[in-house]
């Protein structure tokens, strides 16, 4: 009696069936199929690359006292300034910061204000076509040089703007305050940083100009995630010590405390990245017009219909 030879099933796994091909799903995806592999496999990179960050963190063992939450660590920028672009540009592209950048930037119009300015991270988006002045604050004087190197550096020969080395509280010079106000005020990172931030914006909200000024903010803090928030109050102590940064502090409550009349809220990366736009409002509480909050992907979502 002769054997009979199976056919290999087309089920068959690749191990098992000597005449099948394993197949990469990535090689066989559509053109949008693939862009989804990517951007997961990039996320799911950025958030174990955060996840170990966070990790040895917790791990460092001190060799000096903590700062207590909420101390003022502003003094840090001074040391981290020269490596500061290094450090943080990978992980500001992974996470898709700097395309957040670029969208706030775009938007300033008219006399701009920047406070937080850094080491001017923004300063390669602004459309100076819409710009009459700028004005960039930083309290570091070491992160307001590297900016002002930036800039000469992209836009040489733009006389319609000015540095300055000062707490975002203490006055302007008169040269540098429009008499209505500012058009705009951009804020990147800045709440994280400041021993006073819902002070801070109140005090921002008092520069725009009352009648169409805008204020435009990127902050990150607390998370939607009770998880999330237990590992950020556990490591804050000593990233704040290290970065001059308050990572887990609660932007909703900031805002509202701020007086500022919030007009959008998107929110990503669990919850801990705030894209906000709002205007001048009344001392004493902020009022949310557009308290729904709104995800990256809902409003990525709404442009493609």
């Amino acid at each position: 009696m002769s054997k009979v030879r199976a056919s290999p099933s087309a089920n068959a796994l690749p191990y098992k069936n000597p005449h099948a091909k394993p197949t990469s799903p990535l090689l066989s995806a559509t053109p949008r199929r693939k862009g989804i592999y990517i951007a997961s496999s990039i996320a799911v990179y950025a958030f174990t690359a955060y996840g170990f960050s966070l990790y040895t963190t917790l791990l460092a063992e001190p060799d000096h006292p903590l700062p207590f939450q909420d101390t003022d660590v502003t003094d840090r920028y001074h040391t981290t300034a020269k490596h500061f672009d290094a450090d943080v540009s990978s992980t500001e592209n992974i996470w898709g910061i700097t395309n957040l950048r670029r969208r706030l930037a775009e938007q300033a119009k008219g006399d701009v204000l920047e406070v937080s300015v850094g080491t001017g991270r923004n300063g390669v988006y602004y459309d100076l076509e819409k710009i009459k002045s700028l004005a960039f604050v930083d309290q570091s004087g070491a992160m307001v040089e590297i900016a002002r190197k930036k800039w000469n550096s992209l836009h040489p020969g733009y006389e319609r703007c000015s540095f300055h080395t000062q707490s975002a509280m203490d006055p302007l010079s008169a040269s540098a305050m429009p008499k209505a106000g500012f058009s705009t005020i951009v804020q990147t990172m800045g709440s994280c940083s400041t021993p006073t931030p819902a002070a801070t914006l109140a005090h921002l909200g008092n520069l725009a100009d009352p009648n169409d000024g805008k204020l435009l903010l990127l902050e990150h803090g607390r998370s939607y995630y009770d998880w999330i928030n237990w590992i950020l109050d556990k490591a804050a102590a000593r990233h704040a010590d290290k970065h001059g940064c308050w990572f887990n502090r609660d932007v909703g409550r900031i805002l509202e405390e701020s007086g500022l009349v919030i007009e959008k809220v998107e929110r990503s990366h669990f919850g801990t990245l705030w894209f906000v736009e709002a205007r001048p409002g009344v001392r004493g509480g902020g009022k949310l017009v557009a308290r729904k909050e709104e995800t990256m992907e809902e409003r990525e979502e709404k442009g493609g219909q």
